[in-house]
C-alpha cells in the first residue's frame, strides 16, 4: 500500500505540466556498466568499509515518447548493483540484530536494484538540442549481508545474544552470525535529460541524471557520454553508447539500512528507437 500510495502521489504530480513531445516512438535501451564500488554501511552507527570489490552491472529501459499533450511521457529502467567484500573488524558491530565481535573477518555482500518509473516532458527539442524534465519513482529492492566466521559452541550459554540464539549450537556444534537487511521502499527523485546533436557527424553528446537531497537521504544517479547513429531511416534507428555513469546512495534508515556509497565508470550501450 505504501509503495501504491507515493507511485501515484509521483504520477499526479507530474500530471499538472502541459507540454507535448513532438516525437512519437519506442525507444528501447541498455548498457554494461564496469562499476568501482567504494564508501561504507552497515546500520545506524555501525557502518563499515568492507572494502568492497569492482564488477561489471547490467542497465536497461524502455520508454515511450509521444506527441499528446499533457500527457507525460513514460520510462521505465531497471539497474542492479552487486558487489562483495570483507574485513577485519576494530571493533565490535551489530547487524540484523547479531553481533560480530571486535577483531573478527567478516564478510559482505551487497545486492540491490531498483527500478525507476519516471513520468517527464521534452520542453525543448529543435532536431539539434532537447531537454527534458520530470519526476522519478526509485523502487528498490534486494538485499544486504554481513556473515561473520564460524565459531564453536559447547552449548547455548555461549551463544551470542542474538534472534537465532535458540538454534544455536547447531548439531556439529558450530555457529555463523549472519545478518540480513532487506530493502524495500519507493523513494521519489528529480529527472532531467539532454541531447545535443553535433551536425553531419552522426554524434551526440547526451547526459541524464536523477537527483534527490533530504533530511533523511542524499542520492544522485547520472551518466553523460556520446552517442553514435549507426543506423538512420524511416523504421529503425540504432545508437551506440559509451560514457561515464556515477550513483551515490548515501541513506538514512532506508529498510533500517544506512549507507554511504558510490558506484561508478565507464559504461557501453546502444539504444533502438522504433
Amino acid at each position: 500500500m505504501k509503495k501504491a500510495l507515493l507511485t501515484a502521489s509521483v504520477f499526479t504530480l507530474l500530471s499538472g505540466i502541459a507540454q507535448a513531445d513532438t516525437l512519437a516512438g519506442l525507444y528501447i535501451g541498455g548498457q554494461v556498466w564496469d562499476t568501482e564500488a567504494t564508501g561504507i554501511f552497515g546500520e545506524s552507527n555501525n557502518q563499515v568499509n568492507f572494502n568492497l570489490s569492482d564488477k561489471q552491472q547490467g542497465s536497461y529501459f524502455i520508454a515511450v515518447e509521444h506527441p499528446i499533450p499533457f500527457i507525460p511521457n513514460a520510462k521505465i529502467a531497471k539497474t542492479s548493483l552487486e558487489t562483495q567484500g570483507n574485513t577485519t573488524l576494530d571493533r565490535e558491530i551489530t547487524f540484523d540484530d547479531n553481533t560480530f565481535i571486535e577483531g573478527s573477518v567478516v564478510d559482505a555482500g551487497f545486492n540491490v536494484s531498483y527500478v525507476d518509473y519516471t513520468l517527464y516532458y521534452e520542453l525543448f527539442d529543435n532536431g539539434l538540442f532537447s531537454f527534458d524534465i520530470g519526476l522519478t519513482g526509485r523502487d528498490f529492492n534486494g538485499d544486504v549481508t554481513v556473515t561473520g566466521p564460524t565459531i564453536s559452541v559447547d552449548n547455548e550459554d555461549d551463544c551470542p545474544e542474538t534472534p537465532q540464539g535458540d538454534i544455536c549450537p547447531s548439531p556439529d556444534g558450530t555457529y555463523t552470525p549472519e545478518g540480513i537487511i532487506k530493502t524495500d521502499e519507493i523513494v521519489p527523485m528529480l529527472y532531467a535529460s539532454t541531447i545535443v546533436g553535433l551536425p553531419f557527424t552522426g554524434f551526440n553528446i547526451f547526459a541524464e541524471g536523477n537527483f534527490l537531497s533530504i533530511d533523511d537521504h542524499t542520492l544522485y544517479d547520472y551518466q553523460a557520454g556520446l552517442s553514435y547513429e549507426l543506423v538512420d531511416n524511416l523504421a529503425i534507428d540504432v545508437n551506440i553508447t559509451l560514457g561515464y555513469r556515477s550513483v551515490k546512495l548515501a541513506l538514512e534508515d532506508l529498510s533500517n539500512l544506512y549507507s554511504d556509497l558510490e558506484f561508478k565508470g565507464a559504461f557501453v550501450g546502444a539504444v533502438v528507437h522504433f
